[in-house]
């Protein structure tokens, strides 16, 4: 006859190994907490708390030196019915729609040339990117001096050739181009992520198109801008994001002007939030941009099932 062990030891048994696990996770989760809480702080103490700080000032009067008085939804009545708000919404819708597909264009082009094997080319890949660590105000005064209408580089060498340059910076048909010119400077950045994507096409895949006869531009068209489609997603939202929010170039080489022809909508939110201490209309302005930047890259995110190729998703089908 098989003996059974006491119903004590069976309990204590089968609840033992349970509760080990819980207290390992218990003390595991802590110390998880206690390492992020100073992210979660600073999240919570000088992000969210400030958004929505501004949220509540956007519905306010407040120029600093009185408290925050409540005047609903007159802040953004006043927005939308001054005809500077729509100039810098104007300017900066103009900017972005031609500065974000020339970035991205350029871009990729530099990232081709780059993804060559050759001797020397980490040193230029190095030179190309170089631009995008150096400090903005830096490169703001340098392109000023560039675009100087009487002893600037640019006109100097126009002159060179025959050409009578501009007023750049002093003529509102220019200055606008100018500065569409000037950020192209930065896109070293968005150079390496797609000379990361392209490298990490397979070369099979290129060695198969010219078994199948396909050219230079047909593996191209047909090869590479299908697989680096991703990297292009992920370039045109950031490219959308910082074109909307663009203020060191406009600020330190234009000021806004001439004319208000450099008036972009963060250079206006600056005029209104520190020249004239108009903080709860610059919320409201900040809060405008803030959706208008949300629903366009939401507008990028729908349609990218339409023209974003994702390898794995191919595979799973």
């Amino acid at each position: 006859m098989q003996a059974h062990p006491p119903v004590g030891s069976a309990i204590v048994s089968d609840t033992l190994p349970a509760q080990r696990p819980i207290r390992r996770w218990t003390r595991e989760s802590f110390h998880a907490y206690v390492f992020m809480l100073p992210a979660i702080l600073g999240l919570l103490l000088f992000t969210l708390g400030p958004a929505i700080a501004s949220l509540w000032l956007s519905f306010t009067e407040y120029n600093i030196l009185t408290p925050p008085e409540w005047i609903g939804l007159a802040n953004y009545a006043e927005m939308f019915q001054a005809q500077l708000f729509w100039q810098a919404l104007r300017v900066s819708a103009i900017y972005s729609v031609v500065s974000v597909p020339l970035g991205l264009t350029l871009a990729l082009g530099l990232a081709v040339l780059l993804n060559h094997k050759m001797r020397g080319m980490m040193v230029f890949r190095s030179i190309y990117y170089l631009p995008t660590v150096i400090s903005g105000v830096g490169v703001a005064m340098l392109w000023r001096w560039l675009f100087n209408a009487e002893f600037g580089v640019i006109n100097v060498l126009l002159d060179k050739v025959g050409i009578n340059g501009p007023a750049w910076l002093l003529d509102q048909r220019w200055a606008l181009p100018a500065l569409i010119f000037t950020s192209l400077w930065g896109v070293g950045g968005t150079t390496l992520i797609f000379l990361a994507g392209l490298q990490g096409i397979p070369q099979e895949l290129y060695e198969a198109a010219e078994i199948d006869g396909a050219g230079r531009w047909n593996q191209f068209r047909s090869v590479t801008l299908p697989l680096l489609s991703n990297v292009t997603f992920f370039n045109l939202v950031l490219g959308i994001i910082g074109a909307l929010q663009v203020f060191t170039d406009a600020f330190v080489i234009t000021r806004g002007g001439p004319n208000h022809a450099t008036l972009f909508l963060s250079v206006y939110l600056y005029q209104h939030a520190f020249l004239y201490l108009n903080m709860g209309y610059a919320a409201a302005i900040a809060w405008f941009m803030f959706l208008l930047v949300m629903t366009l890259t939401l507008i990028v995110f729908k349609s990218s099932p339409f023209w974003v190729f994702y390898e794995s998703e191919r595979r799973g089908k």
